[in-house]
């Protein structure tokens, strides 16, 4: 018997169960991708799949809505993969293990793939229903969007006639999308030679405690870059401390995310010794005092170590100079959403190898004009030490729009669904809307969901009334789409 069976509506949790059952990590969407084919085939509904493995679907409008404009229902067919210590699931060739207490759904110490999943189901419910009044309908269903939005870079959107696409990639209900951040990241290289020690004394300088977060989602709660506070650290020790020669200096992982540990090397001059460590106890004051409101945790030292090599006193000063200069954290708040990071650059990612430091900075703007004048500066600061700048994984952003029809009419129909009004915000983080924005000129785009809990980890919840009342709004909006 199907987990699911008795929720409502009972037609979505088929389908999200029959989805839940075959793998669909980012990556790995084939076999899922083939399950919307065959579902559209057995309809005999028009349908296209690409070579990365989107899927497009068509129904035709019901009896009074030949005429009306077209509606594209969109989300994404990848899931982000993740589980318990314990769990032996083989996540890349079984599905998942669904549980729920009629609340709440869940997947068996692994993530659920609600996010978006979920969307999916609703969709294909919908195509599937024969009774539902309908405008034309393009149900777009891209892959790989957890990992760079590779499907909807890829989706050729040429034969989409629709000027109105609901994204339901929302996980809070009630709250819709209708702008979001574009963005790029820069990896920087700036080059130099080592060369042995003098006589010097190594010194590791170790910089954590930090919480981190997203760059998209948290770079507006002021917490630190141990990345940027480590160059802060370096340069104002190089002040105090003449002679100091960077050996080494690394931090982070990944270039949205805003670097919680930096460990660094550095020579000193031997009889500068004792400066330099008082230095760094009186710089890990400082540091203590300015971040105790939302990095409490903050810890500086140092310790001796041995070292083979640094760069010169000189080139040392001329890189953590251009580090120095370089912007971090919010760089502009949006006028049309009081509150919303609209413009910020992170620098995630930052390693010494043997030609040189190289480092990876994420820009995010809503405004093209914007991450443009960001991109300038980098270019700018970078090159005025002829380092290099070189653009990877540029999405757009998606900038709203002050007159749109479809928020009215999405509005609207939440409210005859649940009798409570909408909110309309603005994201920092990126969207695939974005690239559809920019694909289809004019689309008039929305994003909504249901009530989804801690994604991308294996305590990830999706609640059963927020999905029928979601789905219920769908319906009614194409109900209205006249």
């Amino acid at each position: 018997m199907a987990v699911l069976s008795g929720l409502e509506p009972q037609n979505v949790f088929a389908y999200f169960e029959m989805l839940c059952s075959v793998p669909h990590g980012s990556g790995n969407t084939r076999q899922i991708s083939d399950l919307c084919v065959r579902f559209a085939r057995e309809l005999g509904l028009r349908w296209r799949q690409d070579e990365v493995n989107n899927v497009v679907i068509w129904k035709e409008g019901t009896p009074g809505y030949e005429g009306a404009e077209p509606v594209i229902l969109q989300g994404h067919i990848d899931m982000v993969c993740v589980k318990t210590e314990d769990c032996p699931k083989d996540m890349s060739s079984e599905g998942l293990d669904l549980v729920t207490d009629g609340e709440w759904i869940w997947a068996d110490r692994t993530s659920l793939g609600g996010d978006d999943g979920i969307a999916v189901a609703m969709i294909l419910a919908i195509l599937a229903d024969d009774t539902l009044p309908h405008p034309p309908l393009e149900a777009v269903f891209t892959v790989d969007e957890e990992t760079g939005m590779g499907g909807a870079r890829a989706l050729d959107c040429s034969d989409l006639k629709g000027r109105k696409l609901l994204n339901l990639d929302s996980e809070e209900e009630g709250v819709f999308t209708v702008s979001c951040a574009g963005g790029v990241r820069l990896d920087c290289f700036l080059a130099g030679s080592r060369s042995g020690l003098n006589g010097e004394t190594g010194y590791a300088v170790i910089l954590d405690g930090l919480q981190g977060g997203h760059s998209g989602t948290e770079i507006h709660r002021g917490r630190a870059s141990a990345n940027q506070t480590m160059v802060r650290v370096l340069y104002s020790a190089m002040e105090r401390v003449q002679g100091l020669r960077l050996s080494d200096i690394r931090g982070g992982r990944f270039d949205n995310v805003i670097c919680p540990k930096n460990r660094a090397e550095v020579a000193v001059p031997a009889d500068r010794a004792g400066d330099f460590e008082e230095f760094i106890r009186e710089f890990g004051d400082v540091l203590t005092n300015e971040y105790a409101g939302c990095d409490s945790g903050i810890a500086l030292r140092c310790e001796k170590t041995e070292l083979n090599s640094a760069l010169s006193v000189k080139v040392t000063f001329r890189m953590l100079r251009t580090l120095l200069a370089l912007p971090q954290g919010v760089q502009a708040m949006s006028v049309d959403f009081p509150g919303l990071v609209q413009t910020s650059m992170n620098l995630g990612v930052m390693g010494m190898e043997e030609d040189g430091l190289h480092f990876s900075i994420s820009v995010r703007s809503s405004i093209a004009s914007q991450k443009a004048m960001a991109v300038q500066k980098v270019r700018a600061i970078v090159g005025s030490e002829r380092g290099t700048v070189i653009r990877q994984g540029d999405y757009p952003g998606w900038q709203y729009n002050r007159q749109s029809a479809l928020r009215e009419d999405v509005l609207a129909a939440y409210k005859t669904v649940s009798g409570r009004d909408g909110v309309i915000q603005g994201t920092h983080g990126g969207l695939e809307c974005g690239l559809f924005a920019e694909k289809i000129p004019g689309l008039d785009v929305v994003s909504a969901g249901p009530e989804l809990r801690d994604i991308h980890s294996y305590q990830e919840r999706l609640n059963v009334l927020s999905v029928r009342r979601v789905y219920e709004m769908t319906c009614e909006l194409l109900r209205r789409s006249r």
